[in-house]
């Protein structure tokens, strides 16, 4: 949601061009098995049958190894006491789990029913995971999101076209690593789900979520890791909250939540949330929302118009009221908050997708190839909302002005920045970290910013850097939001994020 106003100046930039920081290969065996063992091999692909899958997901093949016996030959080992063989090493990720079936419920509203809080157990994973995600699957096809064809007249036959079927293996270097992403999130996520409960403290919470995104991710700064600050709004505050170092705030059972986070693969950034409440009845908040954007995704699609995506989803949305304390409330959509196109290290990529009718030009349209974020907010309020509380979101603007610096401490506090986020967003709760926000990158205990407002203000008064304060409706009210990332590939769309609980 940072940028909300399809106004601002920012959201229109140029896709980036990011030089690779090296060949996946020789980033981390965590990452480096993209390239290495991808299921598409010259342009056939390596099926393997459910048996197979599930044994091979439990046990990596050994490998042959120059040490496999010691001895002059083989029948003098066996020959000499009954001596045994040296065993082979084995190669690989850390030690898988055992493949479990998932069992334990959110205690939290607003999710389906098929939703467990630890269903990565099916995989292998821990419980709480600890293995990273690309280990997980190493050697392996990574989980695919819902496919979903597309409907717009003239473009049914994308489905079995076998010239479009070859562009996407083309392009699975990029679908790896943002399905990559989408499984780290969904795991992220089902288990911040577990403890995600009234009297939590929305700091700690943040930090737990974080700390396992990181773990599982492997951060490595500007590579891999944490996509942007985790908002945690609540009731009449829609996005863009997070709390700042010393900030208490508690979760109750009468809140309504909305959790924002992502993950980020070279840059693919994956952009999905949720909304949380216990008490059953802002169900029917939740409940439009959801649908909306439903609604809104099955709506898209390449050559599709946004301005009739946002009718569409207004439509779904406004077709739903709530009754709280005896009093009935139309469900409204928040109409300058926005879907958007997603780049690489770029959270809005240039295209905003409207979430009510005539949202934006009608000339305006979806492309091949182009990655989206498909969300939208509701509310029992006015439906619109404004800057307000106290800001805790910042990103260095995507097409940022040379700006000479007088300020010494501005300069220190840009080349942590840039060195650290580059045009990701950051919180000011990740500089106060030790780390300053990446232990890859700063050191686990060098990277710490002491005093720094001063310096981050002058950065945003000159441009350099873009301030996001939460994004507030009138005061009483309560908001919800559904988020998923959808890619619009040649053959169909397909929702990455999208999981077993929403």
């Amino acid at each position: 949601t940072i940028g909300h106003n399809n106004n601002q100046s920012f959201l229109h930039h140029k896709e980036v061009s990011v030089q690779k920081t090296a060949n996946l290969q020789g980033l981390c065996p965590t990452i480096g098995y993209l390239e290495r063992k991808n299921p598409f091999v010259r342009g056939k692909r390596i099926t393997m049958s459910a048996e197979e899958e599930e044994k091979k997901s439990i046990e990596e093949p050994e490998e042959d190894d120059d040490d496999e016996e010691e001895g002059e030959g083989e029948g003098e080992a066996v020959a000499a006491d009954g001596a045994k063989k040296k065993k082979k090493k084995k190669k690989g990720g850390a030690a898988l789990g055992p493949v479990k079936e998932p069992i334990q419920k959110p205690p939290a509203r607003g999710l389906k029913d098929t939703a467990f809080t630890d269903y990565y157990v099916k995989y292998g994973q821990t419980e709480p995971p600890t293995i990273a995600v690309a280990d997980l699957f190493r050697g392996k096809q990574l989980p695919k999101g819902e496919m979903q064809e597309y409907t717009l007249e003239g473009h049914q036959h994308r489905i079995s076209a076998e010239e479009k079927r070859a562009m996407e293996r083309l392009e699975e270097d990029l679908y790896g690593k943002v399905r990559l992403g989408a499984e780290i999130h969904r795991q992220v996520r089902s288990y911040a789900q577990s403890f995600i409960k009234p009297g939590i403290e929305l700091a700690d919470m943040c930090a737990r979520l974080e700390n396992k995104n990181r773990e599982i991710t492997v951060e490595a700064g500007l590579e891999r890791g944490i996509g942007f600050p985790t908002g945690c709004s609540l009731n009449h505050v829609a996005a863009h909250y997070t709390p700042n170092t010393g900030d208490t705030t508690v979760l109750n059972y009468d809140d309504v939540m909305k959790v924002d986070f992502g993950v980020q693969v070279d840059g693919r950034i994956i952009d999905s949330a949720w909304s949380v409440s216990f008490n059953p009845r802002y169900d029917p908040l939740l409940e439009a929302v959801k649908e909306a954007t439903d609604t809104g995704i099955r709506t898209a699609g390449i050559d599709v118009r946004l301005c009739d995506i946002g009718a569409a989803i207004q439509e779904t949305m406004e077709s739903y009221e709530v009754e709280l304390d005896g009093k009935t409330y139309p469900v409204k959509t928040i109409r300058n908050l926005n879907g958007h196109s997603i780049g690489q290290y770029q959270i809005h990529a240039g295209k905003s997708v409207p979430c009510v009718k005539n949202g934006c030009d009608e000339s305006i349209r979806m492309e091949e190839g182009e990655i989206f974020a498909i969300e939208t907010f509701g509310s029992t309020g006015r439906g619109y909302v404004i800057e307000d509380l106290e800001c805790s979101h910042y990103m260095k603007n995507f097409d940022a002005p040379h700006v000479p610096l007088r300020l010494q401490s501005s300069k220190k506090l840009l080349a942590h920045i840039n060195k650290t986020f580059g045009t990701l967003a950051f919180c000011r709760r990740w500089l106060d970290r030790p780390d300053g926000g990446s232990a890859t990158v700063n050191g686990p205990t060098s990277g710490k910013q002491e005093k720094y407002m001063g310096a981050l203000k002058n950065l945003c008064d000159v441009g350099i850097v873009q301030p996001y304060p939460p994004l507030c409706d009138v005061k009483g009210c309560y908001t919800a939001q559904y988020e998923h990332t959808i890619m619009l590939r040649p053959t169909c769309k397909e929702i990455v994020t999208r999981g077993d609980d929403y």
